[in-house]
This record gives C-alpha cells, structure tokens and sequence, in this order.
C-alpha cells in the first residue's frame, strides 16, 4: 500500500529530511510539496518525486517555476490560496507540516476538515491556536502526529499508556550553544555564535530559539495541549548530550524516558507509519562508548525565553500569540544584525506588556494580534 502525503514547507530543514525518509522507504508517494522561494531545490524535488501539485510563496517564483518544469504535468498555485489547496488534496492522507511561522495555522485547520491526519512540525500551530485545533481534530476524526523529537518522545513513551496515570512530563532541552553562560558574557555574541548549535542541525529560526530556549518555552505551550497537560507538570531538564530527547513520570513513579542519537528523521518516520516502526539507517547509541548521561537544571535568569514562554502561556487567550509573533520578529531583527543577542528577551517583554489580551481569540482574531504585533515592532526598532 502507497502512502500519500503532501509536504507544506518541502526545501526547509525538516521538509528536506522527510523526502529522505520518502527516498529510504519506497512506499510513500508525494502528491504534492509547498515551499517559500527556493526555486532550485522545488525543481530538483519536483523533478525526483513527481507529485501532481505544487505551491510556492510569491506568484513571482511560482512563473519562475512553471517555466523551468514546462516539461512536466505539475500544476503550480502560490500564495495562501496555494497552500490551502495543496492541505486539500484529495489524494493526499497526511499533511507534514513543516513550515516556519504562523502561516502554518489556516493550512492545517484546511486540512482536517478535509479529512488529513497531521504530521505536526510547525509549532506555531498549537502555540497559538491550541484552543481551535485540538478540540477540532476530534470533532474532525483525524490524528496529529508530532514531529518535534520531544514531542515525539512523549508519544512514544505514551504509546498503550493511559493519559490519566501521566505525573509530568520532562521535556529534555540540550541548553543550546550558550549552555553555562551568564548574561554579561551574552552582552557581545554575535549571529554566527548564536548559529552553533552543538547537537542538532535545523534551520536558522529554530537555531537562535533554541539559543535563546524560546523553543524549550514553544515545545512547553506545545506539549500543554499535545497531551493535555497543565504547565505546573511540565518540567524541563537540560541533558547537553541530547541522548534522551524526553520523558515520562507516571503516577507510580515510574519514568520512561526515549532515547537514540539526535537525527531527526526518527521522529518524522515514527509520524509516518505510525503505529509501525520501520528500519531507520544511521547510527545507534554505544552505551560502552557514551558512559554517563547527564542533567542540570535551565538556567532561568539567564534565558528568559523559557519562563516568559511559561508567562505567556499561563496568561492564555492571546498572549501566546504576542509572544510567539514578537520572538519571530526579534529573531529575524537579531538576524540581521539590528540589535543584539539580549534585545530578543526586551522586544518579547515589550510587546507582551502593551497587549490587550483576549480570552478565546478566533483564528481572524489571533491573525490580527500577530498583525499588531509586527507593527508596534516595526515602529519601534525599524
């Protein structure tokens, strides 16, 4: 049996890692893939994998596309327009989600109502519409598969496990390049710093989160409404090996914890096929060789992205959405070199601070709070 699956975000990080999970297998068609503006590798994927659908950001790159493929029979759509209709593909049973920021949201809800499970890589989603898309997946009978490594840990962990018996959960964080450091040696790091991530290879957003442990603080908003579990029994532990990519503790004291070197293809196949675990190439864990696993807690003071994450997040409404809107912008202004390393944590506080929040936002209302967000920031630092 063919499985068909459509990719939202298909020449990133984690698109690009699941068209070789595609490659390995065999038995996954690609009907259609989603990207921003390379053109070069949407050619080279679309050329290897032959999917009858393709999106593209800008109606510019999509004409750019449509001439260099002339020779195939893809239709090429762009815009939000596109990304709807490549999440609705009637072929298509999974949807990998694996596209940076906000404009992941109204695609995904697109594709439940129609029917697709959710192979969930954009944080975003959950982050800020938690409220709309778990109760929706339910209402709508299909199943959101988390991509995350520490997600998927979780789920894993919980497979034939009874969510009602989960104590906490212990989401791993490997304290990213800066792990140790105090706040006056972060006064002066620049971009470069920043991108070194000792463990794990993703794409520049998620590598200054994870700097920052924002993205420690994103997967905690996730994890609260992934399995349904209050925020005091969330707990993050650093482990600088990144071995064990999460945790488990249940009521009876028991911690389950799953572990395996950091490749991010182990989560995206588990997502895949699951419940099925299939051959997966690549290095295996040499307990002779690794010795000792160890822990410490995250330094709070230091990396405010993880409790003002936990603020946001404990405020609800649309709170999490200032924040999540805020960090997108402060990374993209550190990025190019417009403030400084620190200045992420102050354009966070800032834009929380001046926010009206509102209980239960609607999905138009979370995009205009993002909208508002963009614009006080922009009048401030641009």
């Amino acid at each position: 049996m063919m499985k068909k699956i459509a990719i939202l975000g298909s020449t990133g990080s984690i698109g690009t890692q699941t068209l070789d999970v595609v490659r390995a297998n065999g038995d996954i068609q690609v009907v259609g893939l989603g990207a921003g503006s390379n053109v070069d590798l949407m050619e080279q994927q679309i050329r290897e994998f032959h999917p009858k659908f393709a999106a593209m950001e800008s109606e510019e790159k999509a004409s750019e596309l449509r001439m260099r493929i002339r020779d195939l029979d893809v239709m090429v759509s762009c815009g939000m327009e596109g990304m709807l209709e490549l999440a609705c593909l009637p072929e298509s049973e999974i949807l990998v989600t694996a596209i940076v920021g906000m404009i992941g949201i109204r695609p995904t809800i697109a594709a439940m109502k129609a029917g697709k499970d959710i192979a969930l890589a954009n944080k975003e989603t959950l982050v800020t519409a938690g409220h709309l898309i778990m109760p929706l997946s339910k209402e709508c009978g299909v199943r959101i598969l988390p991509v995350d490594s520490e997600h998927s840990a979780i789920f894993q962990c919980l497979n034939g496990e009874n969510k009602k018996e989960i104590d906490k959960l212990l989401i791993t964080a490997s304290g990213g390049p800066f792990r140790g450091r105090k706040r006056e040696e972060l006064l002066h790091v620049t971009v470069e710093d920043a991108l070194r991530h000792p463990n794990w290879s993703m794409g520049h957003k998620i590598t200054i989160d994870s700097a920052t442990l924002v993205n420690k603080g994103l997967e905690v908003m996730e994890a609260k409404w992934l399995f349904g579990v209050d925020l005091d029994r969330i707990q993050v532990v650093v482990q600088p090996q990144s071995i064990i990519h999460s945790m488990v503790q249940f009521r009876d004291g028991a911690v389950m914890a799953q572990m395996g070197t950091p490749d991010m293809k182990l989560p995206i196949q588990y997502a895949l096929y699951y419940p099925e675990r299939r051959f997966l190439a690549g290095d295996r864990l040499d307990f002779a060789k690794l010795r000792e696993i160890t822990f410490e807690e995250p330094d709070m003071e230091t990396f405010r992205g993880l409790p003002m994450a936990m603020e946001a997040s404990k405020r609800g409404g649309s709170v999490p959405t200032v924040f999540n809107a805020a960090n997108e912008r402060a990374v993209a202004l550190f990025l190019a070199r417009k403030i400084g390393f620190l200045d992420i944590y102050d354009v966070i506080a800032g834009a929380m601070e001046q926010h009206h929040r509102i209980e239960q936002p609607s999905l138009e209302e979370i995009l205009a709070a993002e909208q508002e967000t963009y614009e006080w920031i922009a009048a401030k630092y641009e």
